[in-house]
């Protein structure tokens, strides 16, 4: 009977714990749901990879979505999309709106066309994202102009277009989907890197700015969002500390799991989110901490023309590339 008993524990004990968390699966899920549901939510660069999968998740929990993006056709795509698998008895129709933070002129009218629609917006995602790379001295001053209008002039455009409504019913929430680099620069990347530290400053700012009126300024910052199917390739990495550390920072986090924290930021108000293995979390309190140590195996990085851009291979701007 005894030896029966110690057999028996084992499985009792496996099935118990996997009964709680099946429940508590089950009640995250549900409690996302009533967190987002009837909720009017924008989400900008929606036809992205990420941008996709945070409208699966919240037109899913019942959210009154407002899907934004450049391309007009890719938003009908997503639209039926979504559409084709959603219970019409349980989800609102999306609204698409065409932006592009190209022309930041527009993005006004866009405020205008949400709010006339809906008549207020209760949760903002800044998605938008556009990249370069390539040295400092080879991005001309013109492009430069365009990564911020992409990456800060536009977020922080709309974002003020809408606060005033989320100031005046004294609720409302803006995440801003960000980057690593909105903590530390990355050579070649100069353009990309300033945009995001000037964002997280901006949102930072305005956190402390809203409190008072209950709105909630989320920011969720990942590596790098890796497309659906693109990995990093493998390499000889084991010659330096430089390309070990570079290997660990470019492994990107997969939309579906940024597009679950941003849910889950959401739901919970997180202020602030950093989505990151340990090596770049590492590298982040090095820099704060150990400056001159963090500048020296950057520089060691660069001298070793890690990934350096040949002359006439400039990377040009890019939205919704494989890594955001």
């Amino acid at each position: 009977m005894g030896v029966m008993a110690m057999l028996l524990l084992p499985l009792l004990l496996l099935l118990g714990i996997s009964g709680l968390l099946f429940i508590y699966q089950e009640v995250s899920r549900l409690w996302s749901k009533s967190a987002v549901q009837n909720k009017v939510v924008v989400i900008t660069d929606a036809i992205s990879g990420l941008g996709k999968e945070c409208a699966r998740v919240f037109h899913t929990g019942g959210a009154r979505l407002v899907l934004c993006g450049k391309n007009w056709e890719r938003l009908e795509n997503l639209y039926d999309a979504l559409i084709s698998v959603a219970d019409p008895s349980k989800t609102f129709t999306p609204k698409l709106v065409l932006l592009d933070f190209s022309d930041i002129s527009c993005v006004p009218d866009v405020a205008k066309e949400v709010l006339d629609c809906y008549g207020c917006v209760d949760i903002l995602i800044n998605n938008a994202s556009m990249k370069v790379k390539g040295p400092a001295h080879k991005i001309s001053l013109e492009l430069d102009k365009k990564i911020m209008d992409a990456n800060y002039f536009g977020p922080i455009t709309l974002t003020k277009a809408l606060l005033p409504n989320m100031i005046s019913r004294r609720t409302g929430q803006i995440v801003l989907v960000n980057n690593i680099q909105g903590k530390f620069g990355i050579p070649f990347r100069t353009a990309y890197a300033a945009s995001k530290h000037a964002a997280l400053g901006f949102f930072d700012c305005l956190r402390a700015e809203v409190e008072e009126y209950d709105v909630v300024i989320s920011t969720v910052s990942p590596t790098f969002i890796r497309s659906y199917h693109v990995y990093p390739e493998q390499g000889n990495w084991e010659a330096s500390i430089w390309k070990f550390f570079f290997r660990k920072l470019t492994y990107g986090v997969h939309p579906v799991e940024v597009a679950e924290e941003v849910m889950r930021t959401v739901r919970r108000k997180k202020q602030e989110v950093f989505m990151a293995n340990p090596i770049p979390k590492a590298a982040v309190y090095v820099r704060t901490f150990f400056p001159e140590f963090f500048f020296a195996v950057v520089a060691c990085g660069v001298k070793e023309k890690l990934s350096v851009p040949e002359e006439g291979q400039l990377q040009q701007a890019k939205w919704a590339s494989p890594w955001k």
